[in-house]
């Protein structure tokens, strides 16, 4: 298994495998061909029928400023939900075509080329694996983690926690309308900032944890910078779940820095026995993938055993398997905002859950992420990110820019 820096990736929003992926292989190819004098780009799958709401040819115009992109919405024979063309051409001549996908969390793949993120770090593949390596070791998950990634990992997880607080602070101030034409107020700052008359202890900590969810989100749906975790789609959750800790509970950065790192090795290891792209298994792969890593870094950050940070983390996935990603006109906006402040909240009840009950559980945390795979294969391709099927059509709406 690859390293968890895989995970988290710094972009620009509003979607992970529509614009920080996009955006990475247009920077890929244009490095390739420094002498092209055009370039031109095929959208395919997912990418070809909701790219406009998501800011794709944006993400890529920002990198080859005059490149000529069409959308492909009728080939459906593709090696990837997330498919590109790239061409190069020189005086009229191509000098390259290739085929890129975006794969999620912002990774791209050039067809036929070898992964540059693949470099393998963890002999172990799946959670059963890794949790057995710590019992062997006698060491905790943060333990192993550390011996296997290299020495620079602290201070990349510092920049990825510094990125995630930055954007829940600037979502917490901003107002007004999101961009995209549905005409949505952000609402994290009411969130914020309305207390209730009276309010609980846990009133006040679940709208706390939603603000700052919201924040986060509706800084992606503004194409401004965020932390893929996993993806863009689902990026407030595990930053509205630590930044509560941290700001409201007194944990220190050091100790959510290695909750950072547990909540990532359970996102790679979806990753690499499942998925994390919404295109290709619906919103569970984003919600679920994300609302699971919320858990298991929590879990970790209040000391639980290994059963019970396994067990917080299934509980997390299972209660999100079938979630469809049906996005409003194709903008990261209506359910996915809301759905992120959901998701957050729940890993806090999965993560309860699991402290009590974690010597009666039935089901493993790969049993659960294969069952999400399997799930989202079977599922129809209008409930995975293509805006063909549920809210996406019930709601009235015409993409403007």
């Amino acid at each position: 298994m690859k390293s968890i820096r895989s995970v988290y990736k710094i972009g620009h929003g509003p979607s992970s495998s529509h614009t920080v992926g996009p955006y990475n292989a247009a920077l890929r190819f244009a490095a390739r061909h420094p002498d092209a004098d055009a370039f031109e780009v095929v959208l395919y799958g997912s990418l070809a029928f909701t790219g406009a709401g998501h800011g794709t040819e944006k993400a890529i115009r920002s990198v080859l400023p005059g490149a000529v992109i069409r959308t492909d919405t009728r080939t459906t024979d593709l090696p990837h939900p997330n498919t590109m063309l790239f061409t190069a051409f020189r005086n009229g001549q191509v000098l390259e075509s290739i085929r890129v996908f975006s794969v999620g969390g912002g990774s791209v793949v050039f067809e036929g080329e070898p992964d540059p993120e693949a470099r393998e770090l963890y002999p172990e593949k799946t959670m059963t694996e890794i949790l057995d390596a710590c019992r062997s070791g006698h060491c905790t998950l943060q333990q192993l983690i550390e011996s296997r990634e290299d020495p620079q990992l602290q201070d990349y997880l510092r920049e990825v926690w510094h990125a995630m607080r930055a954007a829940v602070e600037r979502g917490l101030r901003a107002d007004g309308i999101l961009p995209g034409g549905l005409n949505l107020n952000r609402k994290a700052r009411i969130l914020f900032e309305k207390r209730c008359y009276n309010e609980s202890a846990d009133v006040t900590m679940n709208r706390l944890i939603a603000a700052y969810a919201y924040a986060v989100s509706e800084e992606n749906a503004s194409e401004n910078i965020v932390v893929t975790a996993p993806t863009c789609g689902s990026c407030g959750v595990i930053p509205a779940v630590f930044y509560y800790m941290q700001e409201d509970r007194g944990f220190p950065e050091d100790e959510i820095l290695e909750a950072l790192a547990v909540s990532a090795i359970f996102g790679n290891v979806i990753r690499t026995n499942a998925s994390i792209s919404g295109a290709e298994c619906g919103c569970q792969a984003e919600i679920g993938s994300a609302c699971s890593m919320a858990a298991a870094g929590l879990a970790a950050l209040y000391g639980l055993n290994l059963e019970q940070i396994e067990y917080a983390a299934e509980i997390a996935m299972e209660h999100n398997l079938g979630l469809t990603c049906d996005p409003v006109g194709g903008l990261v906006q209506i359910p996915c905002i809301e759905r992120n402040a959901v998701a957050a909240m729940r890993a806090i009840s999965a993560v309860n859950l699991s402290r009590f009950l974690y010597e009666t559980r039935k089901i493993s945390f790969d049993m659960v992420v294969d069952t999400m795979y399997q799930t989202g294969k079977d599922m129809s391709e209008k409930y995975r990110e293509t805006s063909h099927g549920g809210l996406a059509q019930m709601y009235p709406f015409s993409h403007r820019d």
